[in-house]
């Protein structure tokens, strides 16, 4: 099979990407959809930003999206982040065929990854890039089993897009109370800030490694 690769450029699942392209024989790495000229039998759409026209669509037998959410449930943006917030550590990912709508596409597989609950975010990041390596490639070695999608069912809901001042922490709650958004915060784009009498704290958090215990 054909197979092709598209996600942005400049962001955190570039290396992820290479590495899954590394191990699919003959795949190409594609960072914008304008690149796409004669169409793939599978193309993974993985952290992809911009919308794709749905001629580009049609020149692929498959184009293939993972999102990190039991759909049609959590559509949107940052879906595994805001279950975190919600205290979940069974993440359930979705695989779908991309459309012009917004995650609404046909389901080829559903599987759930298992956090600890004291990942911090790039070790969220790692665990999110790595379970959708296994599924890209599950797919691709079982295809008779996972090649006819089935549409979605059951009530959608949506998740906003995360910004800056979704990293507020309350002064007046404890630090385990916040710990869930501790650990989804970007230390570097998003960090965890807080406000008292007029005066605003960044703060940064890491985990201590085994001799600073």
């Amino acid at each position: 099979m054909k197979i092709g690769i598209l996600t942005s450029p400049n962001q955190w699942f570039i290396p992820y990407a290479k590495r899954l392209s590394k191990q699919i024989k003959d795949s190409k790495l594609l960072f914008c959809h304008a690149e796409i000229e004669d169409g793939f039998d599978v193309l993974f759409i993985l952290s992809y930003h911009k919308i794709i026209p749905e001629n580009i669509l049609q020149k692929n037998r498959h184009n293939i999206v993972i999102h990190a959410s039991d759909l049609p449930k959590g559509k949107g943006w940052a879906p595994m982040f805001w279950q975190i917030l919600e205290g979940k550590n069974e993440i359930p990912f979705t695989m779908f065929e991309a459309s012009t709508g917004v995650d609404d596409g046909d389901v080829y597989m559903k599987k759930t990854l298992q956090l600890d609950g004291f990942e911090l975010n790039e070790e969220l990041r790692k665990k999110q890039a790595n379970f959708t390596i296994e599924m890209c490639l599950e797919f691709l070695n079982n295809y008779e089993k996972y090649k006819t999608p089935k549409p979605q069912i059951g009530e959608e809901s949506f998740y906003p897009k995360r910004t800056a001042k979704d990293s507020r922490l309350d002064i007046d709650k404890t630090i385990r109370e916040q710990f869930n958004l501790l650990r989804i915060v970007n230390n570097t784009e998003y960090p965890a800030f807080f406000e008292i009498d007029g005066h605003r704290y960044i703060l940064k958090i890491e985990k201590a490694d085994s001799e600073n215990r």
